[in-house]
């Protein structure tokens, strides 16, 4: 029958099927975690590219902007150096300019103003025209037949203006005089 070298022959048979078995499965999930494992691994690689990518994108762009910073910086410096040059000339013309403007800039406003003056009195003397049909005529035209035209339409339709001395009574009492 069985003796103890046969039973310890099973036993270790058996433990070393348990222990195949076991290695089996072992393996089976060590290579699913190895498939995993190249997946992630391909899938940071490409997310790693697309990264990478977009850094040197950005990094171009930053360039053009430093480089159009860099113009932008170069004509202003221009702008200011032209702008000092123009403030040195003004300033030496500054003495001449105000020579010509009191030498020559008096004598024209009086001239502009004996003029604006002279034409303001012909403009005064002068009857204003109104059209006829416009709607300040035919207003006028009913006020002047009711005769209770305002004063600037008869004014306007009889080429009259009041004196320019005259003011309001309201206005002739003293300063700080309480009313």
């Amino acid at each position: 029958m069985l003796n103890a070298v046969w039973v310890a022959v099973i036993v270790a048979v058996a433990f070393w099927a348990v222990a195949v078995c076991i290695a089996v499965y072992v393996m089976l999930k060590a290579g699913r975690l190895i498939t995993e494992t190249t997946s992630a691994v391909a899938d940071l690689r490409g997310r790693g590219d697309m990264l990478m990518d977009r850094a040197d994108a950005a990094t171009r762009r930053a360039d053009e902007q430093v480089a159009k910073t860099e113009a932008i910086t170069a004509s202003m410096d221009e702008v200011a150096a032209t702008m000092a040059e123009l403030n040195s000339r003004l300033t030496a013309l500054a003495p001449a300019a105000r020579t010509i403007a009191h030498r020559v800039g008096g004598p024209l406003a009086r001239v502009a103003a004996l003029l604006y003056g002279i034409s303001r009195a012909l403009g005064m003397r002068r009857p204003k025209v109104i059209r006829a049909g416009g709607p300040t005529a035919r207003a006028g035209a009913i006020a002047t037949a009711q005769g209770s035209a305002p004063d600037g339409r008869r004014r306007a339709l009889n080429g009259r203006r009041q004196p320019l001395g005259r003011r309001p009574p309201e206005l002739n009492a003293r300063r700080g005089a309480r009313r």
